[in-house]
């Protein structure tokens, strides 16, 4: 496969460059379509990313929060990364893992271990793991990764769990689609060739086109939940942020299937990094628009952010589009049973428990969910696609997310958590607009209040 067809540096260097011209009327003429949630053209969206303008850059995220609460709700899925191992053979310079980092700790964790892990966020009230391990195929292989996953599922009630791992064969991804995970995510960290291969200087990883042409593979094997990024600061943001859209955009156009998610991950300092600084730093404001952009050019996706962003600034970022964040996250393969430091892939920024996080969530008037039903429901790929398009996705969202809130309250939640999840409730179950559907779902807020669980439409 020829990959210049998916990212062609010359054409995406010409869309930006020709974004520059674009005029302020234009750009609030992009926004205001944008509200059609519909989505916008790569053109479109370059010229968002040239955006400097206050009061533009604020219109934007008006329509980014508009559009966030027409397709979703209010709703943020809550979820937890859990890391395996950190044993890894690519020599990545803005990783902890890489190769060469030889003050790391390294560490692979048996199937016991992993349960352990899962046991410990399960106890925290999460439903929904991020799977995670470096990539060294004498460990870290398929079975290390299929028998982490069914060892969880078979021992905790984690309900959904994904995987982000190394690039696979076709028969690889068949393992991981019939243990039954929910999407398979991989970031190809930045899309501009020159940048990727000065940062990824041996190992397998070091192949652009091989990681590129990943999510090919895993549709062929029948998984049709991906997940894609970049890692802010390796490369221009303009250039990669158009072209992880340009990505989503082949894929939806060959699949008929967009990501299900696009994840938004700032480069953090890491033990062992070979960066001393980040190559291109991505200020705050700029960090804000990029997530904006994302949500006004593909409304139907979920976005993802990570504990890598300060406190303030992941609870300014859940007003602009935002719908999934982690929450108590460690970055170490045995973290939550016991925090080594020195094992860790990059430094955290928000410390907070899933607890206190839930608060804030429902202070600004948001949903937690620990919702897993799409993908128990087969609601995936192109099915969910559709719901999600035609802004019809929340109709199951809603109650779901007023279920699996109801149910961390009952069992996990502390009591000043449970006195404001419990007033959130009773203005959420209002906002139900199918008396069927709500009527059912307070017969189902009973029976949870009784001890039930795993309850969902």
């Amino acid at each position: 496969m020829n990959t210049l067809n998916i990212i062609n540096e010359e054409k995406i260097n010409n869309i930006l460059e020709d974004a520059k011209c674009v005029s302020k009327q234009d750009v609030l003429n992009i926004i205001e379509k944008s509200k059609d949630c519909f989505g916008l053209t790569s053109t479109e969206a370059a010229a968002l990313l040239q955006v400097n303008d206050e009061e533009v850059l604020n219109k934007m995220f008006e329509a980014a929060k508009y559009i966030k609460e027409k397709i979703y709700g209010n709703r943020i899925v809550m979820f937890a990364p859990l890391y395996t191992s950190n044993e890894c053979t690519n020599n990545c310079l803005y990783c902890g893992f890489r190769v060469h980092n030889k003050e790391l700790h390294r560490r692979t964790l048996c199937p016991s271990e992993v349960v352990e892990e899962a046991s410990a966020i399960e106890k925290q009230g999460h439903k929904r793991i991020l799977m995670v391990c470096g990539e060294d195929k004498r460990v870290t292989h398929i079975d290390h990764i299929v028998e982490s996953v069914q060892a969880v599922y078979d021992n905790v009630d984690i309900r959904r769990i994904n995987v982000n791992c190394a690039p696979l064969e076709v028969e690889e991804f068949k393992k991981l689609k019939d243990v039954g995970i929910g999407t398979y995510q991989i970031f190809q960290e930045t899309y501009h060739r020159p940048t990727y291969k000065k940062m990824h200087v041996s190992g397998s990883k070091s192949d652009y086109d091989y990681r590129l042409t990943a999510i090919e593979r895993a549709f062929e094997a029948g998984i049709d939940d991906v997940g894609i990024g970049v890692l802010l600061g390796l490369y221009d943001y303009k250039f990669d942020v158009l072209s992880t859209l340009i990505h989503s955009e082949y894929l939806d156009n060959k699949y008929n299937v967009g990501p299900h998610t696009i994840s938004v991950p700032r480069l953090r300092p890491a033990i062992g990094s070979a960066l001393e600084e980040t190559p291109y730093p991505v200020s705050d404001s700029d960090f804000k628009k990029i997530v904006a952009v994302y949500r006004l050019a593909v409304p139907y996706t979920g976005i993802i952010m990570s504990t890598r962003e300060s406190a303030g600034l992941r609870d300014e970022l859940l007003e602009l589009g935002v719908s999934q964040m982690s929450a108590g996250s460690k970055t170490n393969p045995g973290g939550y049973e016991e925090d080594d430091r020195e094992a860790k892939q990059f430094e955290g920024n928000d410390e907070r428990g899933l607890d206190e996080i839930l608060r804030v969530v429902c202070k600004q008037g948001h949903l937690p969910s620990f919702c897993t039903a799409c993908y128990r429901n087969n609601r995936t790929g192109e099915a969910f696609m559709e719901l999600a398009k035609d802004a019809h996705i929340h109709e199951f969202c809603q109650p779901n997310a007023i279920l699996t809130f109801k149910e961390n309250l009952v069992n996990v939640a502390s009591d000043d958590t449970k006195k404001m999840g419990e007033e959130l409730l009773k203005a959420e179950i209002e906002k139900i607009d199918d008396e069927k559907v709500k009527t059912e779902t307070l017969k189902r807020l009973e029976r949870i209040e009784a001890g039930e669980k795993d309850l969902y439409f």
